[in-house]
C-alpha cells in the first residue's frame, strides 16, 4: 500500500469511528495527536481525553450511534519522507426516525500532519474548521457557536 494511501485509511477510519459511536476507536486513532478547533482556544490530546471529548459532546441514540454519516471529499496529501500532510474537506450527514429527516448538518475542512512510526502512519495534528453549519440540534450536545 502507498504511503497516501495509508494515510488517506487513517482520514476514513476517523469518519467510519465517528459513524460507528465508537470514540474509544477514534480516540486511540488520534491519541499521539494535537486536535484543535477553529475559533477555540486550547489542544484536546491523548486516547482518553478525545475519546471523553467526542463521548460528550456528540448525542449517540438507541443503536449506540449518532446515526450521521461523515462524508470526506477532496482529500489532497503530500509526502516527504516519514512525514505527511493532508487537507480535506468533510460534510455530515444525518437523520433520526421521527426526529430529523436526512440533510448534511454541518460541513468544513480537516487540515491534517501525519507521521510514519516504526512502519505505520497515524495522525500528528488536526486542525478542524467548520465553514457550515445547519440543523445539529439532534447532533450535538452543545451550541455551536459560529
Amino acid at each position: 500500500m502507498s504511503d497516501e494511501q495509508a494515510i488517506a485509511n487513517c482520514i476514513y477510519a476517523y469518519a467510519a469511528g465517528m459513524d460507528l459511536g465508537d470514540f474509544d476507536g477514534v480516540g486511540e486513532l488520534l491519541g499521539h495527536c494535537d486536535v484543535t478547533f477553529a475559533g477555540s482556544e486550547g489542544v484536546h490530546r491523548g486516547a482518553s481525553a478525545l475519546s471523553a471529548l467526542y463521548g460528550a459532546t456528540t448525542r449517540r441514540y438507541d443503536d449506540g450511534t449518532p446515526k450521521t454519516k461523515h462524508v470526506t471529499t477532496n482529500v489532497a496529501i503530500t509526502v516527504d519522507g516519514n512525514c505527511g500532510n493532508a487537507a480535506s474537506y468533510f460534510t455530515v450527514f444525518q437523520a433520526v426516525p421521527g426526529m430529523l429527516a436526512l440533510q448534511p448538518i454541518i460541513a468544513g475542512r480537516y487540515d491534517d500532519t501525519f507521521v510514519c512510526h516504526e512502519g505505520t502512519w497515524r495522525f500528528a495534528t488536526r486542525h478542524v474548521t467548520v465553514d457550515l453549519v445547519g440543523d445539529l440540534s439532534a447532533h450535538l450536545t452543545f451550541d455551536l457557536k459560529q
